[in-house]
C-alpha cells in the first residue's frame, strides 16, 4: 500500500510516526512543542516536515499541507488517573485533547488514531473524554473504535498497554479491525539487551541475559516537572532489581570487560542500563537517535509510542482506507 498520508501531533521522538512510515504512510507534518524532539525527529529524517509549536495553538490555515490527509495521528500526553484528573496540573493534557478534536473539524482526515493511557479506554473517570469526543466527531461523520494494545504482543520486549481510540469515516468505519497480536512468545530484556551488552567485551553479559527472562516493566518518561530520569515506583523498580539493573540512575555505557555483575553485593554488582538501551526496550531501531542529554533523550523515550505499535495501526487504518468504497467517495489516491 501507498500513497496514504498523515500528520502526527506532539509526535516526541517520533515512535508512532516511524512506525506509520513503516505501515506504508507518509508524513505531511509533524509538530511537536519540545526543542529536543523536534531536533531528534529532523536529525532522524530530514526529509520529514518537522514543526515546533504548541498544538494548542496550532492553526491549520498557515499550514495548508495538513488539509485532505488519509490520517491524523496523535501520542498525546497522558492524561492522569481519576485522583487527579481535575486537577490543574492535568489542564494541558485535557486541552491537548481537545485541540484534537478541533483539529479534526478543521482538517477532516479520513481516519483519527489518539494514543494515550489504557484506562482512558474504560475508567469510569475518563466518561466525560471519551463523551466529549464521540460528541465532537460522531456528528462529522466518523464511528468510534475504543480499545487497549500491549506492546509486547507485537514483538517489543516491554509490558506497555496503550488505550487507542481509532475514529475512522463511516464510509470506511466497517472494514475497520482492531489490530491482533503479531508473536506468540514475548521477546525477553535478555534477549533484547544481550547484543549491546556484549558490545564493550562484558564477559558476564550472556550469563545476565539468560535470568532477564520476563519483559521490561513499562517505561515511564515523566514530565518537564518531574526531575532526572526515573525507573519509575516503588514496584517497577522491584522489579528491575529481580533481573538485576540497577535502579538509581541510568549508566552511560554499557559494561566493559571489568564490570563484576554480582546481585549479592547489593547496588554495586547491579548492571547499569543506558537510555539507548531503553530504546531498545522501546522497539526503536539500533539507529535511531535521540537528542539532548540524558533527561531530555530519556523523556523522548519513555514517553514514545513503541514503533511497532504505530506500524500494526496503520496498517489496521490502511487496510479499511483501501477497501473498494473509497471509489465511491471522492478517494483520489492509487495503489
Amino acid at each position: 500500500m501507498t500513497g496514504l498520508t498523515f500528520v502526527d501531533v506532539c509526535s516526541g521522538g517520533g515512535g508512532l510516526a516511524l512506525g506509520l512510515e513503516q505501515a506504508g504512510f507518509t508524513p505531511r507534518l509533524l509538530l511537536d512543542i519540545e526543542p529536543y524532539a523536534c531536533d531528534t525527529l529532523k536529525a532522524n529524517r530530514p526529509q520529514w516536515n518537522v514543526l515546533h509549536a504548541d498544538l494548542i495553538d496550532f492553526n491549520p490555515v498557515d499550514h495548508p499541507e495538513v488539509y485532505d490527509v488519509d490520517l491524523l495521528a496523535a501520542g498525546l500526553p497522558r492524561v492522569k488517573s481519576s485522583a487527579t484528573v481535575t486537577r490543574r496540573s492535568s489542564d494541558t493534557e485535557l486541552r491537548l485533547i481537545e485541540a484534537t478534536a478541533y483539529l479534526v473539524h478543521a482538517v477532516q482526515p479520513r481516519a483519527l488514531v489518539i494514543e494515550n493511557v489504557p484506562t482512558l479506554v474504560d475508567e469510569d473517570s475518563f466518561a466525560p473524554i471519551r463523551e466529549f469526543l464521540h460528541k465532537e466527531l460522531e456528528h462529522l461523520g466518523y464511528e468510534l473504535t475504543w480499545f487497549v494494545l500491549n506492546a509486547a504482543d507485537f514483538g517489543v520486549p516491554q509490558d506497555r498497554r496503550q488505550g487507542i481510540l481509532a475514529a475512522v469515516k463511516r464510509q470506511w468505519a466497517g472494514a475497520f479491525r482492531q489490530p491482533r497480536p503479531t508473536v506468540q512468545e514475548h521477546m525477553s530484556v535478555g534477549e533484547a539487551l544481550a547484543p549491546s551488552m556484549r558490545s564493550r567485551g562484558w564477559p558476564d553479559a550472556d550469563r545476565w541475559a539468560a535470568q532477564a527472562t520476563s519483559v521490561a516493566p513499562t517505561l515511564v518518561g515523566g514530565s518537564k516537572t518531574h526531575g532526572g530520569p526515573d525507573f519509575g515506583p516503588s514496584g517497577t523498580k522491584a522489579k528491575w532489581r529481580r533481573m538485576g539493573v540497577y535502579t538509581k540512575s541510568f549508566g552511560n555505557e554499557p559494561p566493559g570487560p571489568d564490570f563484576r555483575w554480582d546481585p549479592s553485593l547489593g547496588d554495586d554488582g547491579l548492571v547499569r542500563i543506558t537510555v539507548d538501551q531503553t530504546a531498545l526496550l522501546q522497539g526503536f531501531p539500533k539507529g535511531w537517535r535521540f537528542t539532548g542529554g540524558k533527561t531530555a533523550r530519556y523523556r523522548q523515550v519513555g514517553n514514545a509510542a513503541p514503533p511497532a505499535v504505530g506500524e500494526v495501526l496503520g496498517r489496521a487504518v490502511a487496510e479499511a482506507l483501501w477497501q473498494p468504497s473509497h471509489s465511491n467517495a471522492g478517494y483520489t489516491s492509487s495503489p
